[in-house]
């Protein structure tokens, strides 16, 4: 696939990222839930499936960012896609990540 091609999957796939999560974040915090650590942990570990998941994205957030934050690629725009991370979604940070990583002409 052409890195023009292959840039435009990844920012489709980042829009994409950004709004199925959101979307499932307005429902909970339409229905009562809340960014309270004591509400939030608790109902991300309400049981062992979204205990699973939870840490599963958080476990790879942490090595995402390991990882931008020692490619210097993309300067300091890295910091945006590990503040991205954690602050909007790891869906959606690690394909814009990706597609600027292209674009910058970094493909190894």
């Amino acid at each position: 696939m052409q890195k023009k091609h292959l840039r435009a999957v990844f920012l489709l796939l980042a829009f994409v990222g950004l709004a199925v999560p959101w979307y499932f974040n307005a429902v909970y915090f339409l229905a009562g839930g809340s960014v309270m650590p004591d509400v939030f942990w608790r109902d991300a570990f309400a049981n062992p499936l979204t205990t699973g998941i939870t840490l599963d994205v958080y476990l790879a957030a942490v090595a995402f960012s390991v990882w931008v934050a020692a490619d210097r690629t993309l300067g300091a725009w890295r910091w945006a896609c590990i503040v991205a991370c954690f602050g909007i979604s790891l869906a959606f940070a690690m394909p814009l990540y990706l597609a600027y990583r292209l674009r910058a002409g970094a493909t190894g």
